[in-house]
């Protein structure tokens, strides 16, 4: 190692130094600009620059706050209080950080995991998406409007389903259900009408009203799988499926709630089959 003694200091010049630091160069210069690490004495014929044994300790202090995560702001004003380490308070508030930071990295490792088993899991659009035909039934029917989906748990058990028992009304095999959505674009005041199968027609009241739906030949239907908030996706598949097979739809979109909140225990075990009436 070539070194320079000057006034019976050893020093080192900024390639020597960058290679006992290991860090590079282009990193001094920048640490040097910003006044974290000025070298301790610049020749003024050569331009070279020179650093002496406690900037090496300097540097390596800096090298250490920040894989602790300390910036290079946090550092100067470190230095800047003539401090050799951080105050309690400040490394109470890296570690609040740092706990933060894995809960968000354990988050992301989890949908990281979910998309790559449901990438792998995938069928092609081909087979996910189904035709079938939807019978012409009777239906009791509720229509209001709600501010979240959240609300459809506790409308069905505590006010449609006591209301329908009242009218007496038998939900015969196969049981079918399902919701439209009527509002015209995403946001509160979800209007929304429940739709559930009955054996007959009973007499309208205030809160149930019944309906003939008439048959519906053809149907693209999809699955899905998971949180509602993920829907945008699914819909996403089932329009290009129509689209690619040039198919229009004639009603708005029935949601049939198969599996939800009320009998599974994981949002993933969630199923809803997304019906679109269509033509061609």
């Amino acid at each position: 190692m070539r070194t320079k003694f000057m006034n019976t200091k050893m020093k080192f010049k900024i390639g020597e130094f960058s290679k006992l630091c290991q860090v590079t160069v282009k990193t001094l210069r920048h640490y040097e600009e910003v006044g974290l690490l000025i070298p301790i004495e610049v020749d003024e014929w050569t331009g070279y620059r020179y650093y002496d044994i406690s900037q090496l300790r300097r540097m390596n202090r800096i090298v250490y706050l920040k894989r602790l995560g300390f910036s290079l702001e946090d550092i100067f004003d470190i230095f800047e209080e003539s401090l050799q380490m951080p105050t309690e308070e400040m490394i109470r508030m890296k570690i609040a950080q740092s706990e933060n930071e894995i809960q968000s990295l354990i988050w992301r490792q989890t949908e990281l995991v979910k998309l790559e088993t449901m990438l792998h899991k995938q069928e092609n659009i081909m087979e996910k998406v189904f035709e079938k035909s939807l019978p012409s039934r009777v239906f009791a029917t509720h229509r209001r409007k709600i501010d979240s989906y959240q609300e459809m748990f506790n409308l069905c058990p505590n006010i449609i389903g006591p209301e329908m028992r009242r009218l007496g009304c038998e939900c015969p095999e196969p049981q079918y259900c399902f919701t439209i959505e009527h509002q015209t674009e995403y946001g509160k005041d979800i209007d929304i009408e429940y739709f559930e199968a009955v054996d007959k027609r009973g007499e309208d009241s205030e809160l149930i009203k019944f309906k003939v739906l008439p048959e519906v030949p053809v149907a693209l239907c999809i699955k899905h799988y998971g949180a509602y908030e993920k829907m945008p996706e699914t819909f996403a598949e089932l329009y290009s499926y129509a689209e690619a097979n040039g198919y229009e739809p004639t009603e708005l979109a029935r949601f049939n709630y198969i599996d939800g909140i009320w009998n599974k225990e994981s949002v993933d075990e969630w199923l809803t089959e997304i019906q679109l009436p269509v033509r061609k």
